[in-house]
């Protein structure tokens, strides 16, 4: 996280934990916001899979947690949580673009 978000996030008495371990977090968040891994910026790319969302991930998480993704993935969710109902990201990206088409029609009108 980039020290500006996290000093907005104080600025504003939003309270968060940076945590760059999923296990020690996973059981007891509600929304994981995953986003891209690029290959390209990570240094050891034997360790990159500490990063993903996999099935044993998914066994480890509250039962109602949501997973969100910007889209589009790379290495970062492996596709068999695509099929699991915390699995939200294929929503917020039909949702987005619900949201885009309705600024671009108020926009154009």
């Amino acid at each position: 996280m980039k020290p500006d978000i996290l000093q907005y996030l104080d600025e504003h008495g939003v309270r968060y934990e940076v945590e760059s371990e999923i296990d020690r977090v996973i059981g007891e968040v509600d929304v994981v916001y995953q986003t891209r891994i690029r290959p390209d910026r990570v240094r050891d790319l034997g360790n990159i899979k500490r990063y993903a969302i996999d099935s044993a991930v998914l066994q480890r998480m509250k039962p109602d947690a949501m997973i969100l993704h910007p889209l589009p993935r790379t290495v970062e969710i492996d596709r068999s949580v695509d099929a699991d109902p915390r699995a939200l990201y294929f929503r917020q990206a039909r949702n987005g673009l619900y949201v885009r088409m309705a600024l671009l029609t108020m926009v154009l009108e």
